[in-house]
């Protein structure tokens, strides 16, 4: 019997588990490696910030996907990975073999990798992920909002720091939000029109934007690179994702920022048993973003060719879409739109974002099994 590992429970692997139960692989033993029970939408993360959604709006629970699936569900993390033994090594010691893997873990910050670059920031900031361990403890910070103004420093110029100082000014009253935007343009990823409007809302937000980088978090303060101190009561990591540490001895082939380096089939480059989707691969045949948009449209392939090689057939490719709807929220309900270089900015554009997102959470939230 051939063994399907999914590491991680990231948009692709929702779609996957939510075929299984429906339609099973034959002779086929799948293990899930996922750390939580249930998976926090990113999407809607800006928006539970905001005040808009409460956390179990956000909440996809595993347990109804993984029912009458035949998916075993080991509730653990890798941290390490012989590519060539087509073994993982988990958090808690163990090792797991695989005929094929599945990696979907979504984007991570590694916080050796931050400490380094920004002394203090494990002992003295909030990380935005795991998103999981964020959502618990932000309600301490509402709370600490009670009891007088903040002061909050929110460090990452790209999607995810532009759309949390905002859900953040619109959330707490009264607190002074900074965003700490490094030396790159804002939302440098996205053609000039979005990042105007990006610019306006932030002002019209009273958000302070300075073009430096964090080079230190103390009690108290965040420590800028030209050597000026900030006051801060809360500093919030937001910068870009990051490939998981334990990939660098896998010996698999990366790209130059160490994520898995993946071709059109969505296979390691140097790996045929390892695919790889989402924010933890990057393309070696087009430039992608790294966007949870993309990991969504990329679940029906990455299912089809898992279903297809462990049934020796020949994989198809897949070719992402050369443009995609993005939409970033604004704190207000309100967001911003773009696609391609057209944009579009208003309430009728967070109508539709909160549309989407509670239509992707619908999707794979089963009803729970007596």
């Amino acid at each position: 019997m051939k063994h399907l590992v999914m590491l991680g429970a990231g948009h692709a692997h929702l779609h996957l588990l939510s075929t299984l139960a429906a339609q099973p692989m034959a002779s086929v033993q799948i293990t899930l490696v996922a750390p939580y029970p249930r998976q926090l939408y990113s999407g809607m993360l800006p928006g539970f910030v905001a005040g808009h959604y409460a956390l179990e709006d956000c909440v996809i629970a595993l347990a109804p996907l993984l029912a009458n699936s035949g998916v075993t569900h080991l509730q653990r993390s890798a941290v390490g990975l012989d590519a060539e033994a087509r073994r993982l090594t988990l958090d808690d010691g163990s090792t797991l073999g695989y005929d094929l893997l599945s990696v979907n873990s979504g984007p991570v910050q590694d916080r050796a990798k931050i400490e380094q670059m920004i002394p203090g920031a494990r002992e003295h900031a909030l990380f935005v992920r795991p998103i999981e361990l964020f959502g618990a403890l932000w309600p301490q910070v509402l709370a600490l909002a009670d009891s007088r103004a903040l002061q909050v420093v929110v460090i990452g110029g790209g999607a995810v720091g532009i759309e949390l100082s905002m859900a953040v000014a619109h959330s707490l009253k009264g607190a002074s939000v900074t965003l700490l935007a490094g030396d790159a343009a804002l939302a440098a990823s996205y053609p000039p029109a979005v990042q105007a409007r990006v610019v306006q809302a932030l002002k019209d937000r009273h958000i302070t934007v300075i073009r430096e980088r964090a080079c230190g978090i103390a009690a108290g303060e965040v420590l800028l690179g030209n050597g000026a101190q900030l006051a801060c009561d809360v500093p919030l990591i937001a910068i870009g994702a990051q490939a998981p540490a334990w990939l660098q001895g896998s010996g698999l082939v990366l790209d130059e920022q160490g994520f898995i380096a993946v071709n059109e089939y969505q296979r390691s480059s140097s790996h045929p048993q390892v695919f790889a989707a989402g924010d933890v691969s990057s393309r070696i045949d087009c430039q992608l973003a790294r966007s949870g948009v993309y990991a969504v449209r990329a679940g029906p392939a990455l299912a089809k060719n898992l279903r297809a090689v462990l049934a020796g057939v020949e994989p198809d490719s897949y070719r992402p879409p050369d443009k995609t709807l993005n939409l970033l929220s604004t704190g207000d309900r309100g967001a911003i739109a773009s696609w391609g270089n057209w944009s579009a900015q208003g309430r009728w554009v967070g109508w539709l974002k909160d549309r989407i997102d509670r239509g992707f959470v619908k999707k794979y939230r089963l009803p729970a099994r007596r």
